[in-house]
């Protein structure tokens, strides 16, 4: 793309670099910018900038977080008992936004993959292991894509874990084989969490 401003074309490089915009997507959104007043484009700059960074992981459950604890896990109404796990964040926000769900979360970062060089020593792990075992956790809900690589974190972490004091359960098949968590409709997401399963008849 051939600009007559370098600082143009270079604003417009860095905005193709985000996922699903393209350099015509990058070029309209880099002109409506200059359109505006420049206090404006200063405090969207501003607010970037303080987001990448002052944001921290929950040292809880490595959802996002302002400060040490995330909001979810430092609010009192969550129920404390049951964890849902997740393979990451943008996951905890299409759950969030079923309203279906009032526990609390781990974040495990990704999934078991061997294909792809991840392994369990990559995930968050040894958090969850902890969290398992601190007498306050009564049941752990698998909420991870209905994936080959999903079900095996499941079946690895439902070995790892082996309590008996633990209720293990995962949502139902109401998304699809194959499908990706954050792309289910809410209302689909909803029904799969509201009727999950035992773990070791999912598994079977």
């Amino acid at each position: 793309m051939n600009l007559s401003s370098h600082l143009l074309e270079s604003a417009v490089k860095e905005f193709a670099q985000l996922p699903g915009i393209g350099k015509k997507t990058a070029l309209r959104l880099v002109l409506h910018l200059l359109k505006q007043e420049e206090s404006t484009v200063m405090q969207f700059s501003e607010t970037i900038t303080r987001m990448r960074r002052e944001i921290k992981f929950c040292k809880n459950c490595h959802n996002i977080a302002d400060q040490d604890l995330c909001a979810i896990c430092n609010n009192p109404s969550r129920k404390k008992e049951t964890i849902c796990v997740v393979e990451n964040i943008r996951d905890v926000i299409a759950i969030e936004s079923t309203e279906q769900y009032n526990g609390l979360y781990h974040v495990l970062g990704g999934v078991i993959s061997p294909l792809d060089g991840i392994g369990p020593e990559q995930l968050m792990l040894e958090t969850l292991s902890g969290r398992a075992i601190n007498g306050e956790t009564k049941e752990i809900v698998f909420a991870l894509s209905p994936t080959i690589q999903g079900d095996t974190t499941i079946y690895y972490i439902r070995k790892k874990l082996n309590n008996p004091q633990l209720r293990f359960t995962t949502i139902a098949r109401g998304i699809s084989f194959g499908g990706e968590l954050e792309y289910a409709d809410e209302m689909t997401l909803a029904k799969s969490i509201r009727n999950r399963l035992p773990v070791d008849s999912y598994l079977q």
